[in-house]
């Protein structure tokens, strides 16, 4: 298999979770200063809502029904602690109740209100595409 230099795409499967309140669960990596959603790498032959569930159940101990996921779309940003590359995320949307703790290479959890950034540091693919698609949705409801 080749490898073009100009391929460094990082495939990744995220979570908008959001609240019975209407507030999405933001994430931070240890060692990383960005806030951004839950989820993680899309491991080969793996489908991406499965990569989700995976991701949640390691990062946050949260058990979802991958058949509860929303699919919202696929968005592309620049990755936020890997320079040179771009995330590509299939983004699907939960509404959880349950509590969620930060395991694995996670530090630190916060709900916010998804019409704000809540004055925090958030990676690309948040502040500039999935943030602003969910506060259009909620726009285009109204």
């Amino acid at each position: 298999m080749s490898t073009f230099a100009n391929e460094k795409t990082i495939r990744i499967a995220a979570a908008l979770l959001l609240n019975a309140a209407g507030q999405t669960l933001l994430v931070r990596k240890r060692g990383t200063t960005a806030f951004m959603q839950p989820g993680g790498k899309i491991e080969a032959h793996e489908l991406p809502v499965h990569a989700l569930a995976r991701e949640l159940e390691e990062e946050l101990g949260l058990a979802i029904d991958p058949a509860q996921a929303t699919f919202l779309g696929q968005f592309s940003a620049p990755a936020a602690n890997e320079p040179g590359f771009v995330v590509q995320a299939q983004i699907f949307q939960l509404t959880i109740a349950a509590e969620v703790t930060p395991a694995a290479e996670i530090e630190e959890v916060i709900w916010i209100d998804p019409a704000t950034d809540a004055g925090l540091l958030l990676a690309p693919l948040t502040r500039d595409l999935i943030l602003p698609f969910y506060r259009h949705s909620l726009t285009a409801i109204a």
